[in-house]
């Protein structure tokens, strides 16, 4: 057997002894259910959601996890399924939609659908877990009148929980779980707002 066609035979078999990691693909998910915090306004309104910004460093495709030595890890097989960016737009819309059930909830942009009452701006600082630590949210927020451009109310939302599970799936319900927290949070701020407007 002449050397050319060992080698090439070599080739073939520590090619088929090396497996590449599959890719695996995540989304946010809505609330399951009505929370608690449910809110009944005496007058219908619809609400729009976004824009929505997010970090640079969360603008990819790949989950970022970070470590408690001010390091980050991008795992290149464990990616969001959309742009985090929008499917943050589409959950925290979709929770809002079951925490107001009374009022009409858009997404950004919705002149398609017309006009909105309120607008709810969003600016993601962090969104991101440390493994075995917490997840983490850190978002500044400011509630509109559409109408007239006025800012009805402005906040500071930092979300800390810990978790135990460093599972990418696991991480992954986590950050679910405090962007619920975070949904449920912009939802009694409406309460307020529309609160105050009837007084």
């Amino acid at each position: 057997m002449t050397k050319p066609v060992i080698t090439a035979l070599l080739v073939v078999l520590l090619t088929g002894c090396t497996s590449t990691p599959s890719l695996q693909f995540y989304v946010l998910e809505p609330l399951s259910q009505p929370s608690a915090s449910n809110i009944e306004t005496a007058k219908k309104h619809t609400i729009g959601i976004g824009p929505i910004s997010v970090p640079t460093l969360l603008e990819r495709k790949q989950i970022v996890t970070r470590a408690s030595d001010n390091t980050v890890q991008i795992a290149e097989f464990q990616q969001w399924a959309s742009p985090l960016q929008d499917n943050l737009l589409q959950a925290l819309t979709r929770n809002l939609s079951t925490l107001q059930p009374n009022n009409i909830v858009r997404t950004y942009p919705w002149s398609i659908h017309g006009t909105v009452d309120r607008q709810i701006i969003v600016d993601i600082i962090r969104f991101d877990t440390t493994p075995g630590e917490s997840a983490n949210l850190d978002a500044n927020w400011t509630i509109k009148n559409e109408a007239t451009h006025t800012v009805l109310q402005s906040g500071h939302t930092v979300i800390n929980r810990s978790i135990t599970d460093s599972s990418y799936p696991g991480m992954v319900r986590a950050l679910n779980k405090i962007l619920g927290e975070f949904g449920q949070e912009l939802s009694l701020a409406l309460l307020k707002v529309e609160s105050s407007h009837y007084k």
